[in-house]
């Protein structure tokens, strides 16, 4: 790692912990002038949990040096808290949200030649592979955890702050994105095909339920031992397992199980979370723009040479 990529640890700390206040802000704003119904006492919890996960990357920053301990407990607790202030907006945001789109998704997806019921009709026929795609959905979050410790190497501690960055901007765009044109996927489209109901999902119909009638009625109770993935298009799962392989990609030891993890994941997200393909599509665009900020991806050929051989990489 280079001396210039340890300089900017003081900038990147700087913009996620303005990341996160600002969150925290607009969240103590909002609900003090709507009233919303809270589980104050978990998310003062979670509140407390973050600052001490922040505190001790602070002792290890300053006062006892451990650049790598630190980073990776900066990212912890950024995580912790950056994840309980986003919900929060996103289920705030129903209030405010636009007309669903799921309809409109639906015939793009058929337009594409992407028929979901018949995509669910063939996954059901094969309970192996089910039972993989269900795995794969259903730890996209405990992954991102499991990422701050594989990033965690001397020589890409600095990574870290950079995936929380690119993870904070992905989200952010999806969920503005959402709030002004809501969805919630195919499974609130369709029927479930019949041979589908024996399925095991991560995502049925009583869940694309209970979203539609948060949107109409509004968040009623939010505690954060129970709040619902809201985001249909685009896929903040898709976006996740995206940038999951992008810095996973140039450690060897990690590479290809990363990668063929997260592409099931991807495979998952139509299936176990019930998405349109167009949602998992529009990740793309998202992940690329959520690099940038992170300032990654600054030239087509830096981009090319971290997944093409280096006879193959376009010249600068």
């Amino acid at each position: 790692m280079s001396n210039v990529e340890s300089d900017l640890v003081p900038q990147l700390r700087r913009t996620l912990a303005g990341i996160a206040a600002s969150l925290v802000v607009i969240d103590l704003g909002w609900e003090s002038q709507s009233h919303f119904r809270l589980d104050d006492i978990r998310y003062v919890q979670l509140l407390l949990l973050s600052l001490t996960l922040l505190a001790a990357s602070r002792i290890y920053q300053n006062r006892r040096p451990d650049p790598r301990l630190s980073a990776m407990l900066f990212g912890a607790g950024f995580l912790c808290l950056f994840s309980a202030a986003a919900s929060l907006l996103n289920y705030f945001l129903l209030t405010v949200a636009g007309r669903r789109i799921d309809s409109t998704l639906a015939a793009i997806d058929r337009g594409l030649g992407f028929n979901w019921p018949a995509v669910m009709t063939l996954a059901a026929r094969h309970p192996l592979l089910d039972a993989v795609l269900f795995v794969a959905y259903s730890s996209m979050l405990p992954l991102m955890a499991l990422m701050i410790c594989v990033l965690g190497r001397r020589e890409t501690y600095v990574k870290i702050y950079r995936f929380c960055i690119a993870m904070a901007v992905g989200a952010l765009i999806c969920i503005a994105t959402w709030s002004i044109a809501p969805s919630f996927g195919a499974v609130s489209v369709y029927p479930m095909p019949a041979a589908a109901s024996r399925m095991v999902l991560a995502l049925d119909q009583n869940y694309a339920q209970i979203l539609i009638s948060l949107l109409a009625h509004g968040p009623g109770y939010i505690s954060p031992i129970d709040v619902k993935g809201l985001i249909g298009f685009p896929s903040y799962h898709a976006v996740l397992a995206l940038l999951a392989i992008y810095y996973t990609w140039p450690l060897k030891y990690v590479r290809w199980p990363m990668l063929a993890f997260n592409l099931a994941a991807l495979a998952a997200t139509p299936i176990q979370g019930g998405h349109h393909l167009v949602d998992v599509l529009a990740g793309v665009p998202v992940t690329v723009i959520a690099l940038f900020a992170a300032g990654e991806l600054r030239t087509w050929p830096k981009l090319a040479g971290k997944f093409l051989p280096l006879h193959l990489a376009p010249r600068a």
